[in-house]
C-alpha cells in the first residue's frame, strides 16, 4: 500500500492485485490499467478521531484498456505493481501478417447456421 498520494503518476500503467483472505484459501482479483487519479476520500462511515469524524480510504482510479473506469480501495491486502511501458515497434506481429492459402478447404458458418465448405478460388 502506498504511503503518499504522489506515489502514482497520472497515465502510469499499473497492475492491482486485491486479495480477500478466507479460512483455507485466498480470493484474488487482478486489474490492469492506467492511473486516472490517486486520492484519499472519506466514506460515509463514522470513525472517532478521524478528520471530520469519518473514515478516510486510499482510492486508486484506473482506466482499463477497454475504457472501463475502476476504483480500487487500497488496503493492507492490496498490492500495486507499476508496469513497464510497452514500446510499439514497427515490426509486424503474427496477427498483422497476411493469411496464406494452405490449399486445405476451410469451413465457414452459412446463413442457415450450418458449417459449409468454403469455395477455394
Amino acid at each position: 500500500m502506498p504511503d503518499a498520494p504522489d506515489t502514482f503518476e497520472v497515465g502510469q500503467r499499473v497492475e492491482v492485485v486485491q486479495q480477500i483472505p478466507h479460512r483455507d484459501h485466498v480470493w484474488a482479483t487482478h486489474v490492469i490499467g492506467r492511473v486516472v487519479c490517486f486520492e484519499q476520500r472519506k466514506t460515509g462511515s463514522w470513525f472517532a478521531h478521524g478528520k471530520d469524524d469519518k473514515l478516510w480510504l486510499d482510492r486508486l482510479t484506473l482506466r482499463k484498456d477497454d475504457g472501463e473506469i475502476v476504483v480500487c480501495i487500497l488496503d493492507p491486502y492490496t498490492h500495486v505493481k507499476v508496469l513497464a511501458e510497452s514500446s510499439k515497434t514497427s515490426e509486424p506481429s503474427d496477427l498483422d501478417a497476411p493469411q496464406t492459402d494452405t490449399g486445405e478447404p476451410s469451413l465457414e458458418v452459412g446463413a442457415s447456421g450450418q458449417e459449409e465448405q468454403a469455395d477455394a478460388a
